[in-house]
């Protein structure tokens, strides 16, 4: 039978349903999503709307006084530091990222688990550690500025620790492997006869990257966005260290709340869902994104 315009044909063959096995297989996930979002974020709201008593103490008495604390005293300037920094540090981690996840994806089998082993090396080192390492290579006596005046290209050291340009540095160091390897999975699935076919047709290298590889990697693209920026709006460690806190973002003034026995517990609860929130809606803007360039 032939089917109307402008309608899907019916799929003749069986539907296959999900297996008590597969529900298994899915069992340490959901747990794991359990324990460490659902409960977290669950505490987090009922925090949220508790009402402050002072020195640290809590009542159970519901109020949306912390909401309208976070709304009227959250410094402006943190919270716009915290969004731009996270869109610079998106931003640098595409334009370093797809390059190197592309020639990872394109490389010959046999090299990709070894370059792939080099992007996960960091991983392998605490993350702590790591940033405190970017304090010995950008303060003055650091190892950036005595291979630039070695080689006569800067006369005075640079002032790049504590700084907010160092935070920024580190932020892209510390979320670029999110970017890579999202975009590699994509990259990898490229089929090379669209490629191919492509330049069959006339389209140059330019053309032939817009209007094919471009798109068929995007979700990786988008993927890496939302590993990426998500967490460098929240992030405090980066801050805390590499400015040696005089660079406050969000995610300090959050931690600071939780910090010791004075700390305004449902205040901080109060922006954590106001960020989780913004977060929602990033990625339901991104799927609705995503989804508006596949039906093109």
């Amino acid at each position: 039978m032939t089917p109307i315009a402008g309608t899907k044909p019916e799929s003749k063959g069986p539907r296959r349903r999900a297996t008590r096995a597969a529900w298994l297989l899915l069992t340490p996930l959901l747990v794991w999503l359990l324990l460490f979002v659902v409960i977290p974020s669950v505490a987090l709201a009922f925090y949220s709307v508790a009402t402050y008593a002072g020195l640290g103490e809590v009542t159970w008495t519901p109020s949306f006084e912390a909401y309208q604390k976070a709304w009227d005293s959250v410094p402006r300037v943190a919270l716009w530091r915290s969004v731009y920094l996270a869109l610079g540090t998106t931003v640098l981690c595409v334009i370093i990222g797809y390059p190197v996840a592309y020639f990872i994806g394109r490389a010959p089998e046999r090299w990709r688990n070894l370059m792939l082993m080099l992007v996960m090396i960091p991983f392998w080192t605490s993350f702590i550690i790591r940033i405190y390492a970017w304090i010995i290579i950008l303060r003055n006596e650091g190892l950036l500025n005595g291979m630039l005046q070695s080689m006569n290209l800067i006369s005075d050291p640079l002032s790049l620790f504590p700084s907010q340009t160092a935070v920024f540095i580190g932020m892209v160091y510390s979320f670029l492997p999110f970017m890579i390897l999202p975009i590699y999975g994509s990259v990898e699935k490229l089929d090379n006869a669209l490629i191919e076919a492509a330049f069959d047709l006339g389209a140059g290298p330019v053309r032939a990257f817009q209007r094919i590889i471009v798109p068929l990697t995007q979700p990786g693209i988008v993927a890496g966005i939302l590993l990426v920026f998500i967490p460098a709006v929240g992030t405090y460690a980066v801050s805390d260290v590499l400015s040696g806190r005089r660079v406050e973002l969000i995610g300090n003034l959050i931690e600071t709340q939780f910090r010791g026995k004075g700390g305004n517990w449902p205040y901080g609860a109060a922006m954590g869902i106001s960020l989780l929130v913004m977060f929602v809606i990033a990625f339901w803007l991104s799927s609705i994104f995503a989804k508006s360039q596949q039906e093109q």
